[in-house]
């Protein structure tokens, strides 16, 4: 089991900087940061971008796996956020994890002024972002005219650190997306089902693995094909709140199939509020937890 930390965005650099450094110090497997333009009831308050964020992540680290937790197609377009990956990766020496998701309604979708997607008009966007961003990342030049994207000779020279690309780690929880998880994805990161109560949760988390083994099987892919991915904080109980509860978690996700467990640093209110301290007894406790 790999596990780790979400680190978001909403700290000017003098602060997030040694949260990242300590994430590797502590011995996380991968950090992650969010990749919107603003996210829920924290639209209002401080937010930074998460491409400059890991630029700046990876100059302060060199070990932990970096990534986007999930670039999406609501406001990233395949022909420029190729060459940001391509950057990110250089600047990284190859440590570059690509959470990338559908992207959902909210702040993200509606601040550039775009008519609301519905579900399945994203999963349609989302499957020509991923073919597109792919092929420009493994071409030199690419040209393509799809419903939703255009590119004109887009360029990727000299191409990412990782060859052939970075590891497209997806986000699936819906049938079709499931699919091209196990079609497209070198990962395959799960939130869950939305759920009241912490054991109706894991027994959701439990059908949708369920769902995706069957969907690497429909694609020909072994079971262990690719890594796979919970977000333990999707869950009604926040994994941070004890040692214990973050064990518990992990034990659950491991028993589940599940190779890589993702919580997040711990705020001060609202969202993932926490006690820092938890953090650091959890650190403590990371090698035995990876057994």
């Amino acid at each position: 089991m790999r596990i780790g930390i979400v680190i978001l965005p909403d700290q000017r650099w003098s602060v997030a900087s040694e949260r990242w450094r300590r994430a590797e110090e502590y011995g996380f497997d991968h950090a992650w940061t969010y990749d919107h333009l603003g996210w829920r009831d924290l639209i209002d308050g401080p937010w930074f971008d998460a491409v400059p964020t890991l630029t700046a992540a990876a100059g302060v680290t060199s070990t932990i796996k970096l990534g986007t937790y999930v670039a999406s197609p609501n406001f990233r377009h395949p022909v420029h956020f190729a060459r940001e990956v391509t950057a990110l990766d250089d600047i990284s020496g190859g440590r570059l994890l690509l959470g990338l998701g559908a992207g959902g309604i909210g702040f993200d979708s509606a601040v550039l002024g775009e008519p609301e997607l519905t579900p399945g008009r994203r999963v349609d966007r989302f499957t020509e972002f991923l073919d597109l961003l792919g092929t420009i990342l493994t071409n030199p030049a690419t040209t393509h005219r799809g419903e939703f994207y255009t590119a004109v000779d887009a360029r990727s020279i000299p191409g990412p650190t990782q060859q052939p690309r970075p590891p497209f780690v997806v986000a699936a929880n819906g049938p079709r997306a499931l699919r091209l998880a196990a079609r497209h994805g070198d990962g395959w990161v799960t939130t869950g089902p939305a759920a009241d109560d912490l054991e109706s949760w894991w027994r959701g988390v439990a059908e949708i693995s369920a769902r995706f083994a069957e969907a690497l099987n429909a694609a020909g892919r072994p079971l262990d094909a690719i890594p796979r991915y919970l977000n333990l904080d999707s869950s009604p109980r926040y994994s941070m709140t004890s040692v214990d509860a973050f064990t518990e978690a992990i034990g659950r996700a491991a028993d589940l199939g599940f190779t890589d467990a993702i919580t997040h640093w711990p705020r001060a209110s609202s969202w993932y509020a926490g006690d820092e301290k938890v953090l650091e007894s959890v650190a403590e406790r990371l090698p035995t937890l990876r057994n």
